[in-house]
């Protein structure tokens, strides 16, 4: 049925340029370069130079078949991953599901309003607790523009912010002593000592994000239209969310690698640099105010642009699973609440952000498994059920990400 209807719907409508009908996956890309990648990477270059570039790599190549599953549910059944899940799940464990979904959201949003105080605090000079209200405030105003201007405007604000991030964290490569031959070498996967593993678990928390797994498959719906009143033909939008997904995470898996890179060739060796303060203070001396100003400003973006990305996938949690919309100033304070707390405490931050970064990558099997056995279930997908090859794929992804969690689980335990 989801078929039939996947082939004739849409056909009606003239034939945009394919790269109208580019920008979810840009919207979701963000979340793969927010303040906790910042950390994760920053860390990981610092102090172990180029030895977990492969991480990064193949974080990014999983990440770019996760989100286009996500906008396969989306597309081809003009509904979010929420809602479909609401509907094959009994009450309890549906509210357990929600509860996890939930404190991956929390997560998500202290690494993205602590990133972003810590920018201002870079910047300007902004305490931090008062920094966290601004972020969270100027969140707010960004979803505003995606109630009052529409999708498409959202979209726009989003991708603008985007680009600033990633010349923020581009710019230094052109002055940093890069060795491209040590990088190449750390494509070659290995790890040096329990330290690593829980960095590397960061890494790949911050690369393959639940809550983007979660919203890409209802922003695609935003965008493209449910199943009955699609703007473009089916094959057609799946052929554009190919290239949605490729080019954005292409630019968000390069925007990444810059920031190890970056750490491996100015920061390694420098004792306080595995702070994302330190970081930032060592690459000013070494690389000059310039590259200093620019990577705050990339932080200061980052953090605006992923926190109100974050707000907007907890509220598609929310009413995807329960059918409850809270009004997003209720969702704000509630969300905002714990980073605040953390900064109040006066917590490091960059530890605050790489152990939330672990917390995501324990979550991911939650959202990544149900999303693909609705990608492989023809009574929910029709004709464009995920292929044998797709699912062999998808779940060699999901064995190697619960893999990586047992050894995390392990190493922590056992320095206990």
């Amino acid at each position: 049925m989801v078929g039939e209807l996947g082939r004739s719907d849409g056909a009606s409508h003239p034939r945009r340029p394919l790269p109208t009908l580019l920008g979810p996956a840009f919207v979701a890309a963000v979340a793969y370069i927010d303040p906790g990648n910042v950390a994760a990477n920053v860390t990981a270059g610092a102090r172990y130079g180029y030895m977990l570039v492969w991480v990064l790599v193949i974080a990014n190549t999983m990440a770019v078949l996760v989100q286009y599953l996500s906008a396969r549910v989306g597309l081809v059944t003009g509904r979010s991953l929420p809602e479909i899940l609401r509907d094959r799940l009994r009450r309890g464990p549906r509210l357990a599901y929600w509860a996890q979904a939930e404190l991956v959201a929390a997560a998500t949003d202290v690494a993205e309003v602590i990133g972003g105080a810590l920018a201002l605090y870079l910047l300007f000079g902004v305490p931090l607790v008062l920094g966290g209200v601004i972020i969270g405030v100027a969140s707010l105003a960004l979803l505003s523009v995606q109630d009052r201007g529409g999708q498409r405007r959202f979209e726009a604000a989003v991708i603008t912010l985007l680009v600033v991030v990633a010349v923020g964290f581009l710019a230094g490569l052109f002055v940093a002593p890069v060795s491209w031959g040590a990088v190449a070498g750390g494509m070659v996967p290995r790890l040096g000592g329990p330290d690593t593993v829980l960095i590397a678990a960061s890494m790949l928390g911050a690369t393959v994000m639940p809550h983007a797994i979660y919203v890409h498959s209802s922003l695609v719906r935003d965008r493209h239209g449910g199943l009955l009143d699609r703007s473009e033909p089916l094959p057609r939008l799946l052929r554009a969310t190919r290239w949605d997904v490729i080019s954005s995470l292409g630019l968000a898996g390069t925007v990444n690698l810059a920031m190890l890179v970056l750490a491996a060739a100015a920061l390694s060796g420098v004792s306080g640099t595995d702070t994302i303060e330190g970081a930032h203070a060592a690459i000013t001396h070494a690389l000059g105010p310039a590259i200093g100003v620019a990577f705050g400003i990339g932080l200061l973006a980052s953090g605006f642009a992923s926190t109100s990305v974050g707000a907007y996938a907890g509220a598609t949690i929310m009413a995807g699973l329960l059918r409850v919309r809270v009004p997003l100033l209720v969702r704000r304070a509630v969300t905002i609440a714990p980073a605040l707390v953390l900064l109040g405490l006066d917590v490091d931050p960059t530890w605050a952000l790489v152990l939330s970064q672990v917390l995501l990558s324990l979550g991911i099997p939650f959202a990544l498994i149900p999303l693909v056995r609705i990608n492989s279930d023809r009574s929910v997908m029709g004709d464009h059920v995920a292929s044998r090859r797709l699912r062999v794929m998808a779940w060699g992804v999901i064995v190697a990400i619960v893999a990586l969690n047992i050894a995390l689980v392990v190493s922590e335990t056992s320095t206990l």
